[in-house]
């Protein structure tokens, strides 16, 4: 056969879903650790821009990290292309 054929739609386990978030939850935190760094040294309307963006950089870092990772529409079943015909069984009567 050339791929096996799939029982069930897993979903990731909760241990990985919880490493996604946390991965991308940390970036993002990062990233406004940059901003307000640079808010400190740079002037005028950059400064601004990074501080902005470490206001409002906590809502989307939360609102990203638990976004759903995978499409909520359930997978498509299709049947194997490969069948067996009844005349390849044997039939033992162990009696």
């Amino acid at each position: 056969m050339d791929k096996p054929q799939s029982a069930t739609n897993l979903e990731s386990s909760p241990e990985e879903e919880r490493k996604a978030r946390f991965v991308k939850y940390t970036i993002a935190m990062s990233v406004r650790m940059i901003c307000i760094i640079l808010g400190v040294f740079l002037e005028g309307w950059a400064m601004w821009v990074a501080f902005a963006g470490a206001i409002f950089l906590p809502y989307f870092a939360v609102v990203i990290a638990n976004a759903p990772g995978r499409s909520s529409a359930p997978a498509r079943v299709t049947s194997p292309a490969k069948s067996i015909s009844a005349d390849k069984f044997r039939i033992v009567d162990d009696q």
